[in-house]
């Protein structure tokens, strides 16, 4: 019963919710659900540690949630949860994931056409029968088929920042057992791609004791609590299945031969092939036991020393994605790349003056504890009604409260400063969410598609171009609109979008959060080699959430982006400068 579980139950029990109308107790289900989320901490841990009184300190978690946490964790079940699965007998987790479809249209399909899960949506749908209700019609049903087939296609694959957790939380007890010199996970997650499919964690031990000590250390891991099923067991590699549905393999190693099994473990497939193949040409052998020529081992204690022995630089994880990597290793062309330390702000964070769960005051404290020298709230406009996004008074009265948070700062000696920002929403024809005059006085000005994503290409990048020639708009967030495993992105010419932004000055985002990693990391090598400058933002609703900007800055790294290429990694002056001059 981990945090992952527990936010989806409550984020199921937001639905039912909000299916009875009962919008303010769907809210505070869903803010939990998104603060569980970003916790570093597993909620089980919180709770043996402080009982209830420890839940409770957890943002957005009053004694009735903390309760609910309890009976989850202590029973694994849930009365209130079961009870309103009783009532509405629907797959929330299948059907929630159709783009478009919401609580009420999930709600209206199970009253009249009885459907409770994704195959039954997808019959009634290829039978005609949706597109005769009330609400939804012809085009609804074609969207819905289109969607399921999209879902389809992209399913099996586990999105990097909803499993992370629990990998580094398997890294973190094999390294306590004793004979374990080091582990790592390795495969796509090391190379930190968006999405994976399975996880190699990788185990180095002393030669002298290596039976014992693997015997030891393979039992540990086939006996985890979270292990629903064995696949196989062995002195080098065992398989097991977790209730999460994540397959995870377990490498053990001999230290001597720890970086060339890192390197081979770590991939690409591609990437390993070249270096192979460079190995032959030498004369030598390279495979994950080491490099080497004839029967000696020449190297392959370090990852490090292999590419070396190559006549390469050392290649970044992230890169090995044969791009490029290999020529611009030999040639000691490779980018100094952005480092996971290097933000010094975060520009695109949600308040709970619309769909976020802190207050600005919050939101400055956690920035301030995070290492940051700057934050930007960029609440919702008016438009997204469902977030409470605001109008042109809300927004003013915002800003007395982001002066009050700053003067307090200021009087504490605080060097940090709570920038005056928006997410405004970019309307059909391409104007913009909030008038000029609103606009021209914020500090950041970023700008979103919500809505419409169904447009031609044509009318997409004409709606895109006019919003962008707005001389107050200074980021375009989340470029393409797409979510993983749920949605795909809007149509959007890429080549043209990046050379509009370089022409109309406006910053091209990384969207940070999992779901998103928005811009993909083959737009992001594009926008380095076109001179577009970039930001890596969180996309934050919970002040947990700014651990999501590591992903952010993964994703930059495998686009071959440097320092210079985001500009959040600046000085607060000169990265207000750039967007302003």
């Amino acid at each position: 019963m981990d945090n992952r579980v527990i936010s989806n139950i409550f984020k199921e029990i937001a639905v039912y919710l909000e299916m009875q109308d009962d919008f303010f107790r769907a809210r505070a289900y869903e803010k939990v659900a998104e603060v569980l989320d970003g916790l570093e901490e597993d909620v089980v841990k919180t709770y043996k540690k402080g009982g209830l009184k420890a839940l409770e300190e957890i943002p957005g978690v009053g004694l009735s949630i903390a309760e609910k946490i309890e009976e989850l964790i202590k029973t694994g079940h849930l009365k209130y949860y079961e009870q309103l699965k009783k009532k509405m007998p629907v797959e929330l987790g299948e059907l929630g994931r159709v783009e478009g479809l919401g609580p009420k249209g999930i709600k209206k399909l199970y009253q009249k056409l009885k459907i409770k899960n994704l195959k039954e949506l997808e019959t009634a749908a290829k039978s005609g029968k949706i597109g005769k209700l009330e609400g939804f019609g012809q085009k609804s049903e074609q969207n819905i088929l289109k969607s399921i087939e999209f879902l389809n296609k992209s399913g099996g694959r586990f999105v990097l920042g909803h499993i992370i957790n629990k990998i580094n939380e398997i890294e973190s007890r094999l390294k306590k057992i004793e004979g374990v010199k080091k582990v790592i996970a390795a495969g796509s997650v090391r190379r930190r791609k968006e999405t994976v499919g399975d996880a190699d964690i990788l185990v180095a031990i002393d030669e002298k004791k290596y039976k014992s000590a693997a015997d030891k250390i393979t039992n540990f891991f086939i006996s985890m609590p979270e292990v629903v099923r064995v696949s196989a067991r062995g002195i080098t590699k065992s398989s097991v299945k977790l209730e999460n549905g994540l397959d995870v393999d377990l490498r053990i190693v001999p230290k001597k031969s720890y970086g060339a099994a890192l390197s081979y473990f770590t991939g690409s497939k591609d990437h390993n092939v070249a270096l192979r193949e460079i190995a032959v040409k030498k004369g030598w052998k390279l495979n994950e036991y080491g490099l080497f020529a004839g029967e000696n081992m020449i190297a392959g204690k370090t990852e490090e020393e292999i590419y070396q022995k190559l006549g390469m630089d050392y290649i970044d994880p992230e890169l090995r994605e044969m791009t490029g990597e290999i020529e611009a290793a030999i040639n000691h062309k490779l980018p100094s790349l952005i480092g996971y330390a290097d933000l010094k702000g975060d520009l695109q964070v949600q308040s709970d003056w619309t769909d976020g769960s802190d207050s600005i005051e919050e939101i400055a404290n956690a920035a301030i504890k995070a290492g940051f020298e700057y934050v930007a709230i960029t609440d919702h406009t008016k438009r997204l009604a469902m977030t409470r996004g605001l109008d042109e008074k809300k927004i003013q009265k915002q800003w007395v409260e982001i002066d009050r948070v700053n003067r307090k700062l200021r009087i504490a000696g605080r060097k940090f400063k709570v920038l005056k920002g928006t997410e405004c929403d970019i309307l059909k024809d391409g104007s913009l969410d909030l008038p000029d005059k609103i606009l021209s006085k914020l500090d950041v000005v970023g700008v979103s598609i919500h809505s419409l994503f169904n447009l031609s290409l044509k009318e997409q990048m004409e709606r895109i171009k006019k919003a962008l020639s707005n001389p107050n708009v200074d980021i375009f967030f989340h470029p393409t609109g797409r979510i993983i495993n749920k949605r795909e992105a809007y149509q959007v010419d890429i080549e043209e979008l990046i050379k509009l932004a370089k022409e109309k000055n406006v910053i091209l985002e990384i969207n940070a959060y999992p779901d998103r990693a928005d811009l993909k990391d083959e737009y992001i090598r594009k926008c380095v080699d076109g001179g577009v400058k970039m930001a890596i933002d969180s996309d934050a609703h919970s002040v947990n959430h700014f651990a999501y900007l590591e992903f952010g800055i993964a994703q930059a790294r495998r686009g071959w982006a440097t320092k210079n290429d985001v500009i959040n990694a600046w000085p607060l002056e000169k990265m207000l400068k750039f967007l302003k001059d």
